[in-house]
């Protein structure tokens, strides 16, 4: 088991797809940081401050759909079993806990790079300072979302099996469907994954969520997909 582990997270972290990801959210991080903390004008409110923090955790759900749904794509699932001398469900559940620990990787550094711009930025603003024990929970918000992000992402793509449409349905849930659930029932739309993980990040700061009942509310949906997904594949393996 340990060595089928090592060797999804060798291909986890040796595809180009996972630098791609990993350079697009440290852009994001780092225009997140500017925009908010100098282009939106002052902030004198500890919400404020924390929202340029914030990262982007689609990002990561995406690259673990689009991996996972490839792994399909490209016929490589079964021949992964069959080489392993698993069942299938048991390979997908390997998969999944390497993409885990591959986000964790990528969401360390993704932060570090929204703290290293966005601190010093906010140091000129007025009003009240960060503490580090805010910015800590922002960026402890902001990990625990990205890796349940590519955990969940990992699940749905092993679900659909279809990267292109795995990504435009999961593109429209997000920029579409979650903005407009989300203003008409805030509360309600806070307790889906997209709602739950813009608490968790700082994003989004007027709602009656603390941070960790926003992980609670997205570890639950993530944990239903994962068992959703291994069930399925093992359903296969009868077949």
């Amino acid at each position: 088991m340990i060595g089928l582990l090592r060797a999804e997270l060798l291909k986890s972290v040796t595809t180009r797809a996972v630098w791609g990801f990993a350079i697009g959210g440290m852009a994001f991080a780092a225009l997140n940081a500017v925009l908010v903390a100098k282009a939106s004008g002052t902030l004198d409110e500890i919400p404020e401050k924390k929202e340029a923090l914030a990262g982007l955790p689609v990002l990561l759900l995406l690259w673990g759909l689009v991996g996972a749904a490839g792994e399909y794509r490209h016929r490589t699932a079964a021949p992964t079993a069959l080489v392993a001398r698993r069942g299938r469900g048991t390979v997908l559940a390997v998969r999944i806990a390497a993409y885990a620990l591959t986000g964790l990787g990528l969401a360390l550094l993704i932060n570090a790079v929204a703290a290293g711009v966005a601190l010093p930025l906010l140091a000129d603003q007025p009003g009240p300072d960060l503490t580090s024990a805010q910015a800590a929970e922002v960026v402890a918000g902001n990990v625990g979302a990205f890796v349940l992000a590519a955990v969940l992402g990992a699940a749905v793509g092993a679900l659909v099996r279809v990267p292109v449409a795995g990504a435009v349905v999961l593109l429209i849930l997000a920029l579409v469907v979650q903005p407009l659930v989300g203003g008409a029932w805030e509360r309600e739309g806070n307790l889906l994954p997209f709602g739950a993980a813009g608490v968790m990040t700082g994003g989004t700061h007027n709602t009656t969520l603390t941070v960790a009942e926003a992980g609670a509310v997205f570890a639950v949906w993530t944990v239903l997909a994962v068992l959703v997904a291994v069930a399925c594949e093992r359903r296969r393996d009868l077949a």
